[in-house]
């Protein structure tokens, strides 16, 4: 990453974020298979003509990538406005960290709270 922040070539930092993005994507594809797979069990007992059935499989893909394209273009753009600092960096890892026991104790103490 921090070869990716601090690449002097834009065309390859560029193509380095979108390859990166596409192994993030692809693994968080397999941690969240579920939905997918109950999407199109659904899709299917519609009974809806193949071009119907792909368009709304080609609708589901571009929804599920819409938000991660987003969080891209965001942090592309936030990335060439200015570079992290130390101190910034030390923040965002400490708020991840804080995020991330707060969910773990969440799921081990409470996790009716998550069920919707």
């Amino acid at each position: 990453m921090r070869a990716i922040i601090t690449a002097e070539n834009l065309p390859v930092a560029i193509g380095s974020v979108a390859a990166l993005a596409v192994l993030v994507n692809l693994y968080e594809l397999l941690c969240t298979a579920g939905l997918p797979a109950l999407y199109t069990q659904i899709l299917s007992q519609q009974q809806l003509s193949t071009s119907q059935h792909f368009g709304y499989l080609a609708l589901y893909n571009l929804a599920y990538v819409f938000d991660d394209g987003i969080m891209v273009f965001t942090s592309v753009w936030a990335l060439s406005i200015g570079r992290l600092n130390e101190r910034t960096g030390r923040f965002l890892k400490l708020l991840s960290g804080l995020f991330l026991i707060s969910i773990s104790l969440l799921l081990i103490l409470k996790p009716e709270w998550l069920h919707f």
